[in-house]
């Protein structure tokens, strides 16, 4: 799984490649209970996954959840991995009643961007901001 955040923070601009941290960063993500993490394998090898976590909105009065991370091994990309990803995440979604997905996707990651599109999700007019 680090090696495909390699792999996705290749292609944004606003973190590092930092293997140790990556490991860290998954490891506190899938061992709370706030978050969850679906990956796809071959022979066993994970080749795509997606980590998503649950926080409260006040907007929707209920359990909304935050995408952190979807990413396919460039070697697979284009084959329908990451939709199957997707929709499994809808499922889990529905199924833990969550009311809303929501993701940061990199502004000039025209492929990202186009994928989403193209999987029924839609631009907002909030702005991402970050302190520190």
């Amino acid at each position: 799984m680090v090696r495909l955040l390699s792999q996705l923070f290749a292609l944004e601009q606003d973190f590092e490649i930092d293997p140790q941290r990556q490991r860290s960063g998954l490891e506190l993500l899938l061992g709370s209970e706030t978050a969850q993490g679906f990956v796809a394998e071959v022979s066993g090898q994970v080749i795509a996954m997606v980590t998503v976590q649950r926080v409260i909105s006040t907007a929707e009065g209920g359990v909304v959840a935050w995408v952190e991370d979807l990413v396919v091994d460039q070697n697979w990309r284009g084959q329908g991995i990451g939709s199957t990803l997707l929709r499994h995440l809808q499922d889990w979604c529905a199924a833990s009643n969550i009311s809303r997905l929501q993701l940061v996707a990199d502004r000039d990651n025209r492929p990202a961007l186009e994928f989403y599109r193209q999987e029924g999700w839609c631009e907002t007019n909030l702005k991402v901001l970050r302190y520190l």
